[in-house]
């Protein structure tokens, strides 16, 4: 205290600071049902997954993936194979898929191959559809699972 009894009030209390972001920690691809292609994201290659994908983007080449879902803005220049693809937006390539949903949005520039099949009133498609069923196997590809079971179990002894 000074001599002629001033009070002193306390410090201003220092600036807040912004909070500090952190991203989430790693997980994994491998832990992700789903994969998305924003629509501002394109892609150059060749993209292979086993789960799901969610294509909002382009992409200039070939995709194999589980479930497709491709967005009404969507540019896909490669062929497809999926076991099943909802389609909205434009494939310039063959599409392969056991259940093919073809949105009315949908331009699609090459053939169809498909078990199951849906298409929209008003999708454009400008190539040839064909089931899956006339698809030419080899024969051993052809053969139930339990009929190649015997025939390996019955060769067996030759193999020793």
């Amino acid at each position: 205290m000074s001599m002629f009894g001033s009070r002193h009030s306390p410090p201003p209390p220092p600036p807040a600071r912004p909070p500090v972001l952190v991203p989430p920690p790693a997980t994994g691809a491998k832990h992700t049902p789903f994969s998305l292609i924003g629509g501002d994201v394109a892609v150059t290659g060749n993209l292979s997954a086993t789960v799901d994908i969610h294509i909002d983007g382009r992409i200039d080449g070939d995709l194999t993936c589980a479930t497709l879902v491709q967005g009404a803005e969507s540019v896909i220049r490669g062929n497809i194979v999926a076991k099943a693809a909802r389609i909205a937006g434009q494939v310039e390539g063959t599409i392969t898929a056991d259940n093919l949903v073809i949105e009315r949005s949908a331009r699609i520039f090459g053939d169809c191959r498909y078990g199951t099949l849906a298409v929209d009133n008003g999708a454009q498609v400008e190539g040839r559809f064909s089931a899956q069923s006339t698809i030419v196997m080899p024969a051993e590809l052809d053969a139930p699972e339990e009929d190649y079971v015997d025939v390996v179990e019955e060769e067996e002894p030759y193999l020793r």
